[in-house]
């Protein structure tokens, strides 16, 4: 029998993240993810790192723990991504992409995890990416500041290294390898200030082979952050949401190596659970200016849609990680 205090104790972090109810929750998530990236899809040319790229990280976990996206509706955000580096063929050559390395590595992460290859398309967005900052000693940089997607160095320069080691051709493995020994040495000797870079400092140094001692230190440092309620904060000063809980979670699983059974991990799990709105989704209020006319995605949330898009894609992300 459940005491006062252990009913206490599960509304504060809650519920316990079984199987059953880590699946249901995603089941419920799926949807409307799916929702808004078809509607964003429909409204712009351009694909939406927050409604497409981060949405198809959630997809391909999801179905690699046995739930079910159609193949159809994955092929054609594929295509959407791949016409949309087409059409900005002209400007990548000149060295200007709308959103800069932030676009283009997530754009080239989803069609790695689509399992969609088009070189045509991706050969000038890999060369766009190599020739950005190639005279800097260090990071790749982002072009805005639009937090907390947008705007960490720690990001931008994990996204390029990963689209540089997952599309690059072997007549540019020359300069890859220099550029990214120039960012690895950056990585290891560079503090994270937030939550934000926190995550992506640990993926970039599992990206880059960084040494086993510098990983293990970013992901207690990491770990560290989690509050007692389970969460994170975006920043120390904030309090904790789904959106910083959920990459934290989701990056300590995949770079850092947490198992799932930690007691950490759990408890973040349950955080999620417990902030999961009544339509699937989980909402987080935006930070940032808008660089665009309003419009609806079909992701719901209005002016906090992006955000609250990527904090759904990240949260489905580490709760399938949930399951063994």
């Amino acid at each position: 029998m459940l005491t006062l205090a252990g009913f206490a104790l599960v509304t504060l972090l809650g519920p316990e993240p079984t199987p059953a109810i880590l699946r249901a929750s995603v089941e419920k998530a799926l949807p409307i993810l799916v929702k808004g990236a078809v509607g964003y899809a429909e409204k712009r040319t351009c694909f939406g790192c927050h409604n497409q790229c981060l949405s198809m990280v959630a997809f391909h976990a999801a179905r690699e723990r046995g739930f079910s996206v159609e193949d159809e509706f994955i092929e054609k955000q594929a295509e959407h991504v791949i016409a949309a580096f087409k059409e900005r063929h002209p400007s990548l050559k000149k060295g200007s992409l709308g959103g800069g390395i932030d676009s283009a590595g997530w754009g080239l992460y989803l069609l790695d995890k689509a399992g969609h290859e088009d070189v045509d398309a991706t050969a000038p967005v890999v060369d766009y990416i190599l020739k950005q900052h190639e005279n800097l000693n260090g990071p790749w940089r982002p072009t805005s500041n639009r937090p907390p997607t947008q705007g960490s160095l720690f990001t931008s320069t994990y996204l390029a290294i990963r689209a540089l080691k997952t599309w690059g051709t072997p007549e540019q493995k020359e300069p890859i390898d220099k550029r990214i020994d120039a960012a690895k040495a950056w990585l290891e000797t560079t503090p994270a200030k937030d939550t934000e870079d926190r995550v992506y400092r640990l993926r970039a140094l599992k990206a880059v082979d960084a040494n086993g001692d510098v990983i293990r230190d970013a992901m207690i440092e990491l770990r560290k952050a989690q509050r007692s309620d389970g969460g994170w904060g975006q920043k120390d000063e904030m309090p904790s949401d789904p959106y910083a809980a959920a990459t934290a979670l989701a990056a300590l699983r995949e770079a850092g190596g947490m198992p799932a059974s930690s007691p950490a991990f759990k408890r973040g799990l349950s955080f999620l659970l417990r902030t999961q709105q009544h339509d699937g989704s989980w909402h987080v209020k935006t930070r940032s200016r808008p660089i665009q006319q309003y419009f609806e995605s079909g992701f719901p949330h209005g002016k906090d849609q992006f955000i609250s898009a990527a904090t759904t894609a990240w949260a489905v992300t580490a709760l399938v990680q949930g399951l063994k």
